[in-house]
């Protein structure tokens, strides 16, 4: 899941760490940092399984819902995907056993969208079929503009036969507006967000107000008597005070209740704004992500805001 404040801060320092993100070889050296993993701590819940439900846990005690991500994308070849396969099902397993109120998202280049089409169709659908035998849902999320289409693809095929699973549009994107009357049009579940993945001009909007301008008018779209009509129903992924603020002042005038959409953030950022959220009624879900591969995550975190990159230094000096 991608909750990016559009381009915010220095666009040279965010593009940047958006490359450094994609190296393999400052990857290997930074995942073996016993600093770098705490300093990671502030936004990946751990390694393991029990780590993600011990933080589903602690959030459904202040009334945040949750949906465990494992980390991890683009392997490269079918038994790792097949692998991160059997590791979802046994999240979705863990959540039923333990109880929490927590859903799951999916990488599909993690299933192998990159290696074959097939393959991470097979692998997506275990996964759904897991889900839907434990009453519960799966959130595809979206990844970087050379996999929209196929994923939407996939999200179409499976939702033939399942009501369980959603899709993720990213307003930076020219082309959202058009998925979404596609989405209000099946009265699909969705989650919003900004997007973080450095695209081109001649796909995405550039700017930091154009992506918010989008932003709104997309959440207009979404938030429309016909969406809500068809059972559209929108979580709204942002730590943006701006778009809150609109947000809910256009559900107070229109008469939308705080039960009829809900607002998505990070693990580890603005927990007080959560919780501020969740006192004034609101819903709220916290985005929980654990697993070893959480280098291009949490590179990707520290692009996003120039604060977090000062919480990373204080960290790793002991402040």
């Amino acid at each position: 899941m991608i909750l990016s404040d559009g381009r915010r801060g220095s666009d040279t320092l965010e593009s940047i760490l958006l490359f450094l993100s994609k190296s393999k070889f400052l990857e290997r050296i930074i995942t073996n940092s016993s600093i770098a993993k705490k300093a990671a701590s502030l936004f990946v819940s751990g390694e393991r399984i029990e780590d993600a439900i011990n933080a589903a846990r602690r959030a459904n005690e202040i009334g945040i819902t949750a949906t465990i991500d494992h980390l991890g994308e683009s392997v490269e070849n079918d038994i790792l995907a097949r692998k991160f396969t059997d590791v979802y099902i046994a999240v979705l397993d863990q959540i039923a056993e333990s109880g929490v109120d927590s859903n799951i998202s999916v990488k599909l280049t993690q299933l192998g969208l990159g290696i074959d089409f097939d393959l991470c169709h097979q692998n997506f659908q275990r996964i759904v079929e897991r889900a839907r035998q434990l009453n519960n849902f799966v959130r595809i999320d979206m990844e970087d503009s050379p996999y929209t289409q196929k994923t939407l693809d996939i999200f179409k095929a499976i939702r033939k036969d399942y009501s369980n699973v959603g899709i993720v549009l990213q307003a930076y994107l020219y082309r959202t507006e058009k998925d979404i009357l596609e989405v209000i049009e099946n009265g699909h579940g969705l989650r919003i967000c900004k997007g973080a993945y450095t695209e081109p001009k001649e796909i995405a909007f550039q700017k930091k107000d154009q992506v918010d301008k989008n932003f709104i008018h997309l959440l207009e779209m979404l938030l429309s008597e016909k969406a809500r009509k068809n059972g559209v129903y929108v979580g709204i992924a942002t730590h943006d005070d701006k778009i809150i603020e609109w947000t809910k002042d256009f559900a107070k005038r229109n008469g939308i209740g705080k039960n009829e959409f809900e607002f998505q953030m990070l693990f580890g950022i603005r927990k007080d704004l959560q919780v501020e959220l969740v006192k004034e009624g609101y819903r709220m879900r916290a985005y929980i992500p654990f697993g070893t591969y959480w280098y291009p995550y949490y590179v990707r975190r520290l692009a996003e805001r120039p604060a977090n990159i000062l919480t990373f230094a204080r960290t790793i000096l002991g402040g």
